[in-house]
């Protein structure tokens, strides 16, 4: 069964980009002149590549988030990083940088980043409740300013934003595609570098503490790590809910092995996943393409319910 769901998940992903409104002619494919050529090369598959990365990253950050803070409501959104990006787009838009929505994404993510890390020195604590604490409270404050952006914001400005914030993975050109890509498998390899340390933090801090982990800095290096990556993800993709959420829990239900033994699994199927609600939100026979954060919310919502009861 799994070897199947395997090889099925990679067909999905092969064929993910021949699959649209409008149809390709494969004969065109190699021919730079044609319309079929630039569909596929400049928008599908940059979008399938965003979307998989993407699902990737949202995935393995919620496993190493519900790992961290023992908590398996964990999202990788739980630190406030999400809202610190999205006040960034919106700032952007409001203040006119159209063309700098992403870049202005990823410093309010980064800035996200510092701002919760530098309260936590002061507090002289590194401890993932203190984090928790400091990333609600800084979450809170971002929701706050982004009411005022809105109030600030015109028509058009205002539909921007909040199509931003419903998620989209519509990218032009490859070269768009390495920031997500890069992010994703350095994250990838620092999760399974700390696969070790990883696993005795499931049992307790003081027990990977007594074995000889350095809860504070592997605690540091790891959320910082799923901070700036989702950072990265999110200015690009806007927050897309649900894949963080549900994709562990079913790879889990799944596989039956800890969590430090399914990083590759998750993240594989974190990918998948937003590439299949990518090929709905795009064929699902309207004139425009669905934000794909809509489609996630309809798929995961109901089958989290449904696991929580399977399992109880």
């Amino acid at each position: 069964m799994r070897y199947f769901t395997f090889l099925l998940a990679l067909v999905i992903i092969i064929s993910a980009p021949f699959f649209g409104q409008v149809p390709i002619d494969f004969n065109n494919l190699s021919n730079p002149e044609t319309v079929d050529y630039k569909l596929f090369w400049d928008i599908r598959l940059p979008r399938v590549i965003v979307a998989f990365f993407a699902g990737a990253i949202l995935a393995l950050g919620g496993l190493l988030f519900q790992s961290l803070f023992k908590n398996p409501m964990g999202t990788p959104y739980t630190l406030g990083v999400a809202s610190g990006s999205t006040l960034g787009v919106a700032f952007a838009i409001v203040f006119g940088f159209p063309s700098m929505v992403s870049l202005f994404g990823f410093f309010g993510a980064l800035f996200t980043v510092i701002v919760l890390f530098t309260l936590t020195v002061k507090l002289k604590s590194y401890e993932t409740n203190a984090l928790l604490l400091v990333g609600i409270a800084l979450a809170f404050f971002y929701n706050a300013a982004l009411m005022i952006l809105f109030y600030l914001s015109d028509e058009s400005q205002s539909f921007e934003i909040i199509r931003f914030t419903m998620g989209s993975v519509d990218v032009v050109g490859l070269e768009k595609t390495l920031p997500i890509f890069f992010s994703s498998i350095a994250l990838l390899l620092l999760a399974h570098l700390y696969k070790k340390e990883l696993k005795l933090l499931l049992t307790s801090n003081n027990y990977a503490y007594l074995k000889g982990v350095d809860v504070k800095k592997v605690n540091t290096i790891l959320l910082v790590a799923v901070s700036v990556a989702v950072g990265v993800c999110v200015s690009l993709t806007g927050p897309i809910g649900f894949v963080g959420l549900i994709i562990p829990h079913i790879v889990k239900s799944i596989y039956k092995k800890s969590a430090e033994q399914l990083i590759l699994p998750i993240f594989f199927y974190g990918g998948v996943f937003l590439v299949i609600s990518d090929l709905i939100s795009r064929n699902i026979g309207v004139n425009t393409d669905l934000p794909i954060g809509i489609i996630t919310a309809f798929l995961g919502g109901p089958f989290f319910i449904y696991l929580i009861i399977r399992r109880r």
